[in-house]
């Protein structure tokens, strides 16, 4: 595991390797009432969009309609963004949202991955969805129909809050490695966090708690797995208790934490730098991939 320098939001930067620290702030009191204002800010965005994100994108990519969902299965919905030319060699990208969100949690990262040439995929999955194990099935079945769809053989997927922890949960217990390229994570509880608000209500977010059996799953063994990951954890995000379980620490993945600093739990998704350095984790060559396959990925843009 390892632990590069902190992210900040007011800088960019041109790797993961080499983020930039700003200068301490005088007070972190100082620093926590600006990320608590960015936060309400970005809540009151989140509520004006989030009606438009409950219906799927529609555009010519869009697979034919398969009928309704099975009686047992949750409502889902799957948006898919029209695929450049220039992007045909990369992957596509699935973003899943966080508890009691949709996909209009991604609208920033959105604009910046379509920039950039990235086939967009998003998942909503219901509220009603009471198991992350449930949930981690529904969308390895999104992933299998996205690659027959694109005909590219693995993915990346970009995960909020809980939707990181399902992708986990797809990636290392039911076999989604072998389709799951790099997994980014914002703000995921993968140690299991001591706030969750309506723990003691929805089954789901009990699970998030440490100590639950899908965090206890989690920990066990994953060897020879072939994702890697990217866990974005901030110092002041106040959801994850203590918010370094927001890191991914596990002997058998490859992993890289990288902390944000300045910002909360809700700005982690939309925030510009952050949607840079995703971009820029997801770009990554993977190990033994040639510099000129690399290249041609990142000329895509």
């Amino acid at each position: 595991m390892k632990f590069p320098p902190p992210l900040s939001p007011l800088t960019c930067f041109t790797h993961l390797s080499r983020l930039t620290r700003l200068p301490a702030l005088p007070r972190l009191s100082s620093a926590l009432l600006g990320a608590t204002a960015l936060e309400l800010f970005v809540l009151t965005g989140r509520l004006i969009v989030y009606p438009f994100g409950l219906t799927p994108e529609r555009d010519g990519t869009a697979p034919a309609e398969a009928g309704p969902p099975a009686a047992t299965d949750p409502p889902t919905t799957t948006t898919t963004t029209a695929l450049p030319v220039m992007a045909a060699t990369t992957p596509p990208v699935v973003l899943l949202h966080g508890f009691i969100d949709n996909r209009s949690a991604f609208v920033v990262l959105r604009r910046t991955l379509t920039r950039h040439g990235r086939r967009l995929a998003s998942l909503n999955y219901s509220p009603l969805t009471r198991d992350v194990r449930t949930a981690a099935e529904l969308l390895g079945r999104h992933v299998e129909e996205i690659c027959a769809r694109t005909g590219h053989g693995r993915v990346d997927i970009v995960g909020h809050s809980l939707g990181g922890l399902i992708a986990r949960y797809y990636v290392q217990r039911l076999g989604g490695d072998r389709r799951v390229r790099t997994l980014v994570t914002l703000g995921t509880p993968h140690g299991g966090t001591a706030v969750a608000p309506g723990a003691g209500v929805h089954p789901i977010v009990r699970q998030m708690r440490g100590g639950s059996s899908v965090i206890e799953e989690l920990r066990g063994p994953a060897p020879g797995c072939r994702t890697r990951f990217v866990s974005f954890w901030s110092e002041l995000d106040q959801v994850m208790v203590p918010v370094e379980t927001a890191c991914v620490d596990h002997p058998d993945l490859d992993a890289v934490n990288v902390r944000v600093t300045g910002i909360g739990h809700l700005a982690l998704p939309v925030h510009p730098t952050v949607a840079a350095a995703v971009r820029e984790a997801l770009e990554a060559p993977e190990a033994g991939e040639d510099d000129t396959t690399a290249a041609g990925a990142t000329s895509a843009a």
